[in-house]
């Protein structure tokens, strides 16, 4: 999933972001004080940089001033030709909710991430034991209803079919939900986020496998008499 196309999708459909820029890894090789100029002129610290185009938090750097932004954007430009640099979402609530379906997709309870560390990077989503997943979220009724339906929003804009997960920032000081962004093949096995969150909403494993397998079937069968060619 391209995450700076992602990102013109969910503008064009009213879901608020961050600020942020795109980066191209020609543009910083040829003139980085010029990509540095403009990311200062236009965003303000902290910021996160990453990959256009990776998952799993790979090369993701969190950035507090034009040294760390340096070398966050070496780091990202290690793992793609294009990058993104995003204002970070201080003092939030850091969640997930996990959708299913076709054209009439659901959506789970919503779950939270505390990170044992600045920001749930690589390391401490898979090499170390010190981050915690809660579910359910720290949210009130409202604001996880809210977390939902932007969810929902954000599945059908992208055009997504079967299954992905959305995550979000919620801001403590007043509830205001940022999307962060869609992954539309989450982590899936019997202990990752998206299958947890959705047998804490009354869907087993098995079942859960089971559904996917007819919406796959659905969609096969919706499909097969498409046209190829004149």
């Amino acid at each position: 999933m391209d995450k700076a196309l992602a990102k013109l999708v969910f503008n064009a459909s009213g879901l608020a972001q961050t600020a942020y820029q795109v980066i191209r890894r020609n543009r910083w090789h040829v003139d980085p004080d010029a990509v540095v100029f403009s990311v200062e002129k236009h965003l303000q610290y902290p910021l996160f940089v990453k990959p256009a185009n990776m998952g799993s938090s790979v090369g993701v750097s969190k950035a507090i001033d034009v040294a760390s932004l340096t070398k966050a954007l070496d780091i990202a430009a290690q793992y793609d030709v294009k990058m993104l640099v995003e204002e970070s979402v201080e003092d939030c609530h850091e969640v997930e909710c996990a959708v299913l379906g076709n054209d009439s997709p659901r959506a789970s309870i919503i779950g939270e991430i505390i990170p044992g560390a600045d920001f749930y990077d690589y390391q401490t989503k898979y090499l170390d034991d010190r981050s915690e997943l809660m579910v359910p979220a720290n949210l009130s009724f409202s604001v996880s209803n809210k977390v939902q339906g932007m969810a929902i929003k954000a599945f059908q804009a992208i055009d997504c079919m079967g299954l992905a997960r959305v995550d979000f920032f919620v801001r403590r000081a007043d509830d205001f939900i940022y999307i962060n962004e869609i992954n539309t093949m989450p982590g899936f096995t019997p202990i990752s986020m998206y299958p947890m969150l959705w047998q804490a909403s009354g869907l087993t494993y098995p079942d859960l496998i089971d559904q996917l397998i007819q919406l796959a079937l659905e969609r096969r069968a919706e499909r097969k008499d498409l046209r190829r060619a004149p």
